[in-house]
């Protein structure tokens, strides 16, 4: 059931509401607003129908943007900025975390954005100071079965995709950390716009699973094959400077630049990080990474399901979460 509250616009700039039309640009459809209230129960339309004018505006508005779970939340803004969406996580408890009502969220978020003709942009940003999304939610992952988790991360990576194929460009706006499934969301945006201290990264293999909502696979297209196996293998963070120095290097050729005498070192480094990662998830990691890229993106997000699908059931899965949840290092036995 719909829950009413009056939700105030603190961007709307505009005319009063109540001179608003249906169509605005400053006004979202009324459909939804008639499709909310049907699903709501005669009650709630009665309630309605008894306010004033003003009141009766403000709560279509309110009750449309309700549709829109409490996690993510959908702004337009006005006057000259007019077509311009927001679609911001606000989940500060959790760091953004990725569970289920954060999920839904977002889909019913990117359903509402999709229907919106006005809208001409749209800019994926966080409302919690220091960070844009911690990834998943592994306190809630922790509770769930093995087919659980994988129609989970089945719908995430549908989700992205969507996001992906919205016919007007999405901008990511990156302000802190954006790990694992928050890095996934970011690669679904046409743009992406950081700050210096922002963190990215792919812990994934850590625990002992890969990237499974299309990491595998746009990460390599936006950053070259050998870079996205590097910070895919490795889990290695690298902040707002260095992504953005990518651009300037052809990435692939050289991981790192080190004084002479000193490769074996650095090599030494590198494998002692990707030797702390769970084994088999290495290996499906290259699998999804080397197969997904030899074929389109449908395809490929076919080849990371099955390379994700083969880790569900692994012994080293579990101590993943289980070291995750004991603060300590994980025991991998490559099972």
């Amino acid at each position: 059931m719909y829950h009413f509250r009056t939700l105030i616009l603190h961007r709307f700039r505009g005319p009063s509401l109540g001179s608003a039309t249906s169509s605005s640009p400053r006004f979202l459809h009324l459909a939804l607003a008639r499709r909310s209230l049907r699903e709501a129960g005669p009650a709630a339309g009665a309630a309605v129908a008894a306010l004033p004018h003003y009141h009766r505006t403000l709560f279509r508005r309110s009750l449309i943007l309700q549709t829109v779970p409490e996690p993510v939340k959908v702004e337009r803004l006005s006057d000259s900025d007019s077509g311009i969406v927001e679609l911001r996580l606000d989940r500060g408890e959790a760091k953004n975390a990725i569970g289920k009502e954060m999920l839904k969220g977002l889909q019913n978020a990117l359903e509402v954005i999709k229907e919106d003709a006005a809208a001409n942009v749209v800019m994926v940003c966080s409302s919690v100071p220091t960070v844009f999304c911690a990834g998943a939610d592994l306190k809630e992952r922790k509770k769930m079965s093995s087919s659980e988790v994988q129609l989970f991360v089945n719908s995430l990576r549908t989700t992205f995709s969507y996001l992906e194929a919205l016919s007007i460009p999405a901008i990511a706006v990156i302000e802190g950390a954006a790990l694992g499934g928050g890095l996934e969301l970011v690669l679904s945006c046409d743009l992406r716009i950081c700050g210096e201290d922002a963190m990215f990264g792919m812990p994934e293999t850590g625990l002992a699973i890969i990237p499974g909502a299309g990491g595998t696979q746009r990460l390599p297209r936006v950053v070259g094959r050998s870079v996205a196996k590097e910070l895919i293998f490795t889990g290695r963070k690298i902040d707002g400077k260095e992504a953005f120095s990518l651009v300037y290097f052809m990435a692939g050729l050289v991981n790192y630049c080190v004084p002479a005498g000193k490769a074996y070192i650095k090599a030494l480094q590198v494998a002692r990080d990707i030797n702390q990662k769970g084994p088999l998830a290495l290996r499906m990691a290259k699998q999804a990474i080397n197969q997904g890229m030899e074929v389109g993106m449908p395809s490929a997000l076919d080849v990371e399901e099955r390379c994700y699908g083969q880790l569900l059931d692994t012994e080293d899965r579990l101590e993943g979460l289980a070291a995750f949840a004991e603060k300590r290092k994980p025991r991998y036995a490559g099972k």
